[in-house]
C-alpha cells in the first residue's frame, strides 16, 4: 500500500458540529484515517461565534462532539490561528495531504475558503468541499432571467421545483485513527464560558447543546407541538415551536435531517408540517439573499432608507435592551433573551418593530444586539429578519406596518402567562391589565404590589404618538426618493 493511500485526511469542522449527515466526514471515513479538526479562527475573520452568547454554546457543542468522536475511536483536534497556517502545520505533522470541509455561504466564510483552496494547493494539500448546510445550494436557485429571488413566494415554488433534498447520510460507526495523534489545545484554555458573573447560568434551563440534544429536540417536537404548529407558533406562552434554531446555527442537525423526518409523517399529519417546512424555507431564503447580497447584515437593500432620520437615543436603546420600556410584551421578550439566549419569534418581530418604529433607532443597532445575545444568531437570518421588519429588505413588510405592542400582547399572550414568567413584577396583576399596567386602577396596582415608575417603569414613549412620528419620517424619505 502506498504512502498516499494511508495518509490521513483532515476533516475541518466549522458550523457543522455533527457526525450524521456530514458529507465531508462521510467521504473521508470511507477512504483513509481521519483527523477531525476545529479551528478557532481569528476574531477579525468573522468566522467564529457571532457573539458572547454563542461562545457558551460553542464550548458545550465542541465538548459533545469530542465525546461522540471518542466513542468512535477518534479524537477532536483543537487549534487556534489562521486556517492556512494551522492546516499546513497539521499536514506536516501528520503527513495528511487532503482536507475536506462542508461549504459556508456567508460572506466571511466565502472570503476565507475561496483563497484558502489556492493557498493549500501551493502547500501540496488538496482541499475538497461538500454541500449539506442548506436544503439546496443558493447558486442553484435563480429566476428565469438568471438573477436572485427577492420575494419569498416564487422562491418557495422554485425550491419545490428542485425536488426533495438529498437524503441524510448515516453517521460513521467507526473512524480509523492516524498512526499518532497530533497535539490539541485544551477546550478549557479557550475560556469560552462566562465567569464573574456567570450570566449564562440560566441557559441550561432550556438548552442541551450537541448533536444528541438536537435529535432529542426534533423528536420531542414531532411527537408534540408539530401537530398544532400552524396555530400555536404565534403564542409565546405556549410550547408551540421547535426550538431547533440554535442547533441549526451550529450545524448539530442539518436542514435535510429535519425535512426528511417530517416527510416520514402520515399524509394526514395536518397543516403543521407544511407550515414548519415553510419556516425552514425562510432560512433558505435568508441565505439566498445573503449569498447574492453580501451587504445584507449592514446595508439597506432598499437604498431609500439610507437617508432615514434615525434618532438613536442611547438611553432609549438601553431601556429596550434591558427590558425596561414599560411595554410588558417588549420587556418580557428582552428579558427572555437575557435569561435563555433566545426569544420567541413572534416577540422578536414585536421588539424589533418597537425599536425601529416606536423609538426610531437604526435596525443595525438591534441586529448587533441580537448577534451578541442570541444563541441562534445567524448571519443570514439575523440581517434578513431585521431588514424585513424595517421595511428596507427584500420582500419586506412595509414600513407603515407598525406593530402595536399593546394589541400584540393582548392577542398573542391573552392570559399574560409569557409576560408574567419573564416580568415577575407583574405576576400578581390581573390578566386584563397585564399588558397595560399604566391603565390599571390604583387599587389593582396596589393589590399587585406595583408602583409605576418605581417597581415597574412607565411607558418610555406613547405608542400612538411614536407611530405618527415614524410615519412622518417614512413620508420624508419616500418624498425625497420621488424628487430624486
Amino acid at each position: 500500500m502506498t504512502k498516499a493511500a494511508t495518509a490521513p485526511i483532515i476533516v475541518w469542522f466549522r458550523k457543522d458540529l455533527r457526525l450524521a449527515d456530514n458529507r465531508a466526514l462521510a467521504a473521508a471515513a470511507g477512504e483513509r484515517p481521519v483527523i477531525p479538526l476545529y479551528i478557532r479562527e481569528p476574531a477579525e475573520s468573522g468566522n467564529g461565534p457571532l457573539g458572547a452568547a454563542q461562545l457558551w454554546w460553542l464550548h458545550h457543542s465542541l465538548e459533545a462532539l469530542g465525546g461522540r468522536l471518542a466513542r468512535r475511536g477518534s479524537q477532536l483536534i483543537l487549534r487556534s490561528g489562521n486556517p492556512s497556517d494551522v492546516i499546513g502545520e497539521l499536514a506536516r505533522e501528520t503527513g495528511a495531504d487532503r482536507i475536506y470541509w462542508n461549504r459556508r455561504y456567508d460572506p466571511n466564510g466565502i472570503a476565507t475558503d475561496t483563497p484558502l483552496k489556492t493557498a493549500l494547493a501551493a502547500q501540496g494539500i488538496h482541499a475538497e468541499s461538500f454541500s449539506g448546510q442548506l436544503l439546496h445550494e443558493p447558486m442553484r436557485l435563480l429566476t428565469t432571467t438568471g438573477g436572485p429571488y427577492r420575494v419569498f413566494t416564487p422562491f418557495w415554488r422554485a425550491l419545490g421545483s428542485k425536488g426533495e433534498p438529498a437524503s441524510p447520510i448515516d453517521e460513521p460507526q467507526w473512524l480509523t485513527a492516524p498512526q499518532a495523534w497530533p497535539r490539541s489545545e485544551r477546550l478549557a484554555d479557550w475560556s469560552l464560558l462566562p465567569t464573574n458573573p456567570d450570566w449564562a447560568a440560566t441557559f441550561s434551563e432550556v438548552w442541551t447543546p450537541g448533536e444528541k440534544g438536537a435529535a432529542a429536540r426534533l423528536d420531542d417536537f414531532i411527537d408534540g407541538p408539530l401537530d398544532d404548529y400552524k396555530r400555536d407558533r404565534d403564542f409565546p406562552g405556549v410550547d408551540g415551536t421547535s426550538l431547533l434554531s440554535p442547533h441549526l446555527a451550529f450545524g448539530e442537525i442539518s436542514p435535510a435531517q429535519i425535512w426528511h423526518a417530517t416527510a416520514r409523517l402520515p399524509a394526514d399529519a395536518g397543516d403543521g408540517v407544511a407550515t414548519f417546512r415553510k419556516e425552514l424555507a425562510w432560512r433558505e431564503f435568508s441565505y439566498h439573499l445573503l449569498f447574492h447580497h453580501p451587504e445584507l447584515p449592514h446595508r439597506n437593500l432598499d437604498r431609500r432608507f439610507d437617508s432615514f432620520c434615525w434618532m438613536n437615543d442611547e438611553d432609549d436603546f438601553t431601556r429596550w435592551a434591558t427590558g425596561m420600556t414599560g411595554y410588558p410584551i417588549v420587556d418580557a421578550g428582552m428579558r427572555q433573551l437575557w435569561r435563555h439566549g433566545y426569544m420567541h419569534n413572534r416577540v422578536r418581530m414585536i421588539v424589533a418593530s418597537f425599536l425601529i418604529k416606536d423609538l426610531l433607532i437604526d435596525w443595525r443597532k438591534g441586529e448587533a444586539w441580537f448577534r451578541d445575545t442570541l444563541l441562534d444568531a445567524d448571519p443570514a437570518n439575523n440581517g434578513a429578519s431585521w431588514q424585513w421588519v424595517a421595511g428596507s429588505g427584500a420582500d419586506a413588510a412595509p414600513f407603515f406596518r407598525i406593530f402595536n405592542p399593546l394589541l400584540q400582547g393582548e392577542k398573542f399572550d391573552p392570559d399574560g402567562h409569557y409576560v408574567k414568567r419573564f416580568v415577575p413584577e407583574l405576576e400578581r396583576l390581573a390578566a386584563r391589565y397585564v399588558h397595560r399596567p399604566f391603565a390599571a386602577p390604583a387599587s389593582a396596582l396596589e393589590e399587585a404590589g406595583i408602583t409605576l415608575g418605581s417597581t415597574y417603569p412607565k411607558p418610555i414613549v406613547d405608542h400612538a404618538v411614536a407611530r405618527d412620528r415614524a410615519l412622518a419620517a417614512f413620508r420624508d424619505i419616500t418624498s425625497a426618493a420621488r424628487k430624486a
